[in-house]
């Protein structure tokens, strides 16, 4: 039987809220049966009408829909939150405590502290909490981890990780854009280009080596004059092993689309990816030939392979890495919780945020290294 799924945010004008629905329904793990969609409520209505929803369950407010669905009988099981940052934690913290699971876009809120406050209420009620970093759940980023842990490169020595874009390479908040306009507004986004993506290839990076720094430095940039909120982020990371690693994400890199890729050095060989290229794997043995590694291939290991929802040789990335979290998250819903190292938790939320809270403390410091050990990044 499939997961009563609800939805905060979402509406007409949103970008997520309608990837989160074709990723919640490409497995069949979920039925989406009621949404606040909007704080307008002609919005929210037009938004369920065209969802073909039952009226009543197309709620004002993410308290009333609290209410109702609590009351219900046949309430929802887990709801999807896919609103602008700021109202992720106080959302999140109604229907934990209301009893439904959630599953939250990411980053995790606006601030660590905020994050310390979400973490202790998931720990208190039990619920899970459930991320949607996407790009690790693609079939060929498990190949690499699954690799590196098995020891294929040896020691890891470098880690060097990119999330390049040039959408906000103009002042495009001053038109009509949606997304440019909360995304860059201090209230609503509570960071800028490092919330945005810079926590992506701080959690990819994390995920695929499973290293997190002992201290990092960070310059964070606003290129755009008049723009309050960083749009380019430079990071240096130190590890407990004296691997050295570099993240570099930017919104105003003229000539990118969405480059977000990743390179892992380590004593006996390399591998490198490219979001953008997600069906290719390369491997670069110390003293051998490279070989690439491609999805659904009989070189790739078998765990991973299963991952793959079409045959070989045919696009698959960005809905289908959405789509594993959903599935992954069904599983783990169905069981009752339980830890797993693959699908983001509240854990990772933290450590987003931790890392957001490190590189604004080292940026206000004139590029300070800061000591990563002393946050707190499990719940």
């Amino acid at each position: 039987m499939r997961l009563k799924l609800g939805m905060v945010g979402g509406g007409e004008g949103a970008f997520i809220g309608a990837v989160h629905r074709l990723a919640a329904r490409m497995d069949d793990e979920f039925e989406l049966v009621a949404g606040a969609f909007s704080s307008n409520e002609e919005n929210g209505k037009r938004t369920g009408e065209r969802l073909h929803l039952a009226p009543e369950r197309c709620y004002a407010s993410y308290q009333q829909m609290v209410q109702s669905e609590v009351a219900r009988d046949d309430g929802i099981d887990v709801v999807a939150i896919v609103t602008p940052n700021h109202l992720h934690a106080p959302i999140a913290v109604e229907f934990l405590r209301s009893g439904i699971d959630v599953i939250c876009d990411k980053p995790l809120c606006t601030s660590y502290s905020e994050a310390l406050q979400l973490a202790d209420v998931v720990r208190e009620t039990g619920r899970q909490l459930i991320l949607t970093h996407n790009y690790s759940a693609y079939p060929l980023i498990r190949e690499a981890r699954s690799r590196i842990l098995a020891g294929e490169l040896g020691e890891i020595r470098y880690i060097e990780v990119e999330y390049l874009q040039q959408w906000l390479a103009t002042r495009l908040e001053e038109t009509e854009n949606k997304q440019a306009n909360w995304r860059t507004d201090p209230k609503k986004a509570g960071a800028g280009c490092i919330g945005d993506i810079g926590t992506h290839a701080w959690q990819l990076a994390s995920f695929v080596t499973g290293m997190l720094p002992e201290s990092i430095r960070a310059e964070l940039t606003s290129m755009i004059p008049g723009r309050v909120l960083d749009d380019d982020v430079r990071v240096q990371m130190r590890y407990h092993n004296g691997a050295k690693g570099r993240l570099w994400a930017s919104q105003v890199a003229c000539g990118e689309e969405n480059g977000l890729r990743l390179r892992i050095y380590g004593s006996q060989g390399s591998l490198s990816f490219s979001q953008e290229n997600p069906n290719q794997l390369w491997l670069k043995p110390f003293d051998s030939p490279m070989y690439c590694v491609s999805r659904g291939s009989m070189s790739q290991w078998e765990e991973n392979r299963a991952m793959s929802r079409v045959p070989a040789g045919h696009p698959e990335g960005y809905l289908e890495g959405f789509a594993q979290i959903y599935r992954e998250a069904a599983t783990r819903l169905r069981e009752g919780g339980g830890a797993s190292p693959l699908l983001p938790g509240i854990e990772i939320g933290l450590q987003g945020m931790a890392f957001i809270d490190a590189a604004k403390r080292s940026d206000d410091n004139c590029g300070q290294w800061i000591d990563f050990t002393q946050y707190r990044c499990s719940s």
